[in-house]
């Protein structure tokens, strides 16, 4: 009969668990001086060796012979207990073990000594759905345990878990496996195997594991039905999209391309592909670009991805737009979670990617006024390069009067274009720069949200919606810095002050919306 691959390659020993070295060495120093604790909890996300070092670890305690603190696993007891023949060591569901009647069973067995081996021990899987009842129950033998009795609990949700149990036990945190050491334990099973593994498939069946090595090895074993299994086995087994298929999508979302969007989507669909694995590998994608945006030296979730894609990308997005679509992604996969029509739901992610002005949420709106901003931008560039390609065009039709100005040995000075006078809003932009080299000042004063400034009667007023924030920018630490920003934009002695105050109360006092509009740093009017 076939064994499938993740549990024909289970570790025998500590040191063949992949990526828990913190643990396993300190279980093996614990064994070495005989200090092993009475109760363990292990806890940890799927897949990450909580069940196999505590199978290790029951071997370990009763071997004849351990080697360096690890089982030897060719003694009787070793054999015994991998074989399950030794009914001293019992592994346990809590899931469909959870009544008090459950525990009570063990704790009038645990009381008896064992017969063949040096301790009994029991393994409780997924402690934290013992009832409150069994929980209790358990409390007692946890705190007085007999000396030949070990409990190994093991969980995913340590929250779950009774704070009288933890405060008992000795906790290891399990950590999710790096991609590099999946990758090297596939191509590990993969030689074993006789199968030609390419690196290209074994690093996407390790970022798909998601840290869980029981969940790559089960992926890889679903691949392999032939003698090479490559990305294109992998991504036709799986139902996944490549990356340039996923390159090719999020460039047409960024373009505002719908039509192109649809017909790509539609032949996704009409292939198999999961729409789930499609808007995942979408948000993967548009994260890395929101980082790349964002800080471009932080690590991505997708390795090797290329600069010059994403830069290319990146052009075709803002930030507020980017963080606008992973919103949608996310809905759109819990949407699909709970059984909502596959291919409807995934239709209108996309559109309103496309298109903000269909959602009304708070984001969609930042980033339309992202976009309403940009055009703004650019379309003032494509006027003053308009004005001054036809004044260079008619520069006969412009004299200055002053004769002077118009000898051989002075060139003559550029146009200057009108400005109006500086807004309020100007300095407080100004000031804001000459902060920016103060983090903890510029993280508050930057929250339009929460503060607003303003200039009147030779005083400059900054307003914080909270009271805690007054009494913070009010300390000497920022408030002097403040000061010293404020005299070097409006280059006069002025008085600042910090008061409580909301912007909707400043707002509530103007009848005028261009007024109201103003009082925003994002918009201005000349």
């Amino acid at each position: 009969m076939y064994q499938a691959l993740y549990r024909k390659y289970r570790p025998r020993c500590f040191g063949d668990v992949t990526g828990q070295e913190h643990i396993t060495q300190t279980l093996r120093e614990q064994m070495k001086q005989s200090r092993l604790s009475h109760a363990y909890l292990f806890v940890g996300t799927r897949g990450t060796g909580k069940t196999t070092c505590a199978k290790i670890l029951s071997r370990v305690v009763n071997c004849e012979a351990p080697v360096d603190g690890d089982a030897c696993n060719k003694c009787a007891s070793c054999i015994g207990i991998e074989n399950g023949s030794i009914l001293d060591v019992l592994e346990l569901d809590a899931a469909s073990n959870n009544s008090v009647d459950n525990i009570r069973a063990i704790r009038e067995e645990a009381v008896y000594t064992p017969a063949l081996v040096k301790k009994r021990i029991y393994i409780l899987d997924e402690v934290h759905m013992l009832s409150n009842s069994a929980s209790n129950a358990l409390l007692k033998i946890l705190e007085e345990p007999p000396e030949h009795l070990i409990f190994i609990l093991a969980t995913t949700e340590l929250h779950k878990v009774n704070s009288t149990i933890m405060s008992r036990c000795q906790r290891f945190m399990f950590r999710r496996i790096y991609p590099d050491a999946i990758s090297a334990r596939l191509n590990e099973i993969a030689a074993k195997e006789g199968i030609s593994l390419t690196e290209e498939a074994s690093k996407k069946l390790a970022s798909l594991a998601d840290g869980s090595m029981r969940d790559a090895i089960s992926l890889f074993d679903q691949c392999a039905t032939g003698q090479t299994v490559d990305i294109v086995r992998v991504l036709d087994t799986l139902g996944l999209i490549g990356t340039l298929e996923v390159i090719r999508l999020t460039g047409f979302i960024g373009d505002r391309d719908i039509a192109s969007g649809m017909s790509m989507l539609d032949e996704l669909y009409k292939d198999g592909r999961d729409m789930v694995s499609v808007l995942n590998e979408m948000g993967t994608l548009m994260r890395d670009l929101l980082v790349y945006r964002l800080s471009p030296d932080s690590p991505l979730i997708t390795a090797g991805r290329d600069q010059s894609e994403l830069s290319a990308l990146s052009e075709k997005y803002s930030s507020a737009r980017l963080f606008f679509n992973l919103g949608l992604i996310r809905e759109a996969v819990y949407s699909l979670s709970r059984g909502s029509a596959m291919r409807l739901t995934t239709e209108m992610c996309i559109i309103r990617m496309c298109e903000e002005t269909l959602s009304t949420e708070s984001s969609a709106l930042l980033a339309r006024i992202t976009k309403l901003e940009e055009g703004i931008v650019d379309n003032a560039e494509c006027g003053m390069r308009n004005a001054e390609s036809e004044i260079k065009n008619n520069n006969s039709e412009f004299r200055i009067p002053n004769s002077e100005l118009e000898t051989q040995s002075e060139p003559q000075p550029e146009l200057q274009h009108p400005t109006s006078p500086p807004q309020p809003d100007d300095y407080w932009t100004s000031i804001l720069r000459h902060l920016s080299d103060q983090p903890s000042i510029y993280s508050i004063l930057s929250n339009e949200d929460r503060i607003y400034a303003e200039q009147k009667d030779g005083s400059f007023t900054i307003y914080a919606t909270d009271q805690f924030t007054v009494k913070q920018l009010g300390m000497d630490a920022f408030l002097n810095p403040i000061k010293e920003a404020v005299q070097k934009v409006l280059g006069k002695e002025t008085i600042v002050r910090i008061e409580f105050g909301k912007k909707s109360d400043k707002l509530s006092g103007s009848t005028d919306k261009l007024d109201a509009l103003r009082a925003f740093d994002n918009v201005k009017f000349e």
